[in-house]
């Protein structure tokens, strides 16, 4: 039951995370009030429009907004992963070799440091993220030319996106950003309610203890 319990959360999580259809992702009123030129910019929609409480955009130039739009894009990415990682482990699912007696949540990093294999687990864990942090990234040196902020296909992979059309690509950017915006806080939720020892998932499940 534990496992059924927290793989539901992990669906409904997923449904959650999902925007409510909208016919632009403009917030026109607030933005309208905005005297910054990235007042209409994917991801500024409702129900905040564009939000920039600590001034992180004033006097910025593009460079510098792209480049705190692949942070955002890049966290919110990882964020998914590791919400999608922590829900499942909660569950009680692991990975084949995985030992048994490793626990769910930030309990893991402890218990795989305390033996031979789990070391051996944690140093795979480190060059896998070697490699992706070398592989998601803005091939210079090839012959194709990213599209938007944070589109790393360079030329390999494609999964149908060249035949969507501009409508169907700014939607399928702006649901990718808000799921990463909901995933940070999710993950943050998740781990902060680990610490303070109180559950939020079903069945009182709280991993680590």
């Amino acid at each position: 039951m534990m496992k059924i319990a927290c793989l539901l959360a992990l669906a409904g999580s997923a449904a959650a995370f999902a925007p409510t259809q909208q016919s632009a992702p403009v917030n026109t009123a607030v933005s309208a009030k905005s005297a910054s030129p990235y007042g209409e910019e994917l991801g500024v929609q409702a129900p905040l429009g564009f939000w920039d409480p600590l001034g992180m955009l004033k006097d910025a130039d593009q460079s510098k907004f792209d480049g705190l739009r692949e942070r955002e894009l890049k966290h919110g990415r990882v964020a998914m992963l590791a919400v999608t990682g922590y829900l499942t482990t909660a569950s009680g699912y692991r990975f084949p070799g995985m030992p048994e007696d490793v626990p769910a949540g930030l309990g893991a990093w402890h218990a795989l440091g305390a033996t031979e294999d789990g070391k051996s687990i944690l140093v795979q864990m480190a060059l896998f993220f070697v490699f992706a942090e070398i592989v998601n990234r803005d091939a210079e040196w090839t012959d194709s030319t990213a599209e938007f902020v944070g589109d790393y296909r360079n030329g390999a992979l494609d999964f149908g996106w060249d035949k969507f059309n501009d409508a169907k690509k700014m939607r399928t950017r702006a649901v990718e950003l808000n799921n990463g915006r909901a995933a940070m806080m999710g993950i943050w939720g998740l781990v902060t309610h680990e610490v303070i020892g109180v559950s939020v998932l079903p069945g009182g499940v709280l991993p680590g203890h």
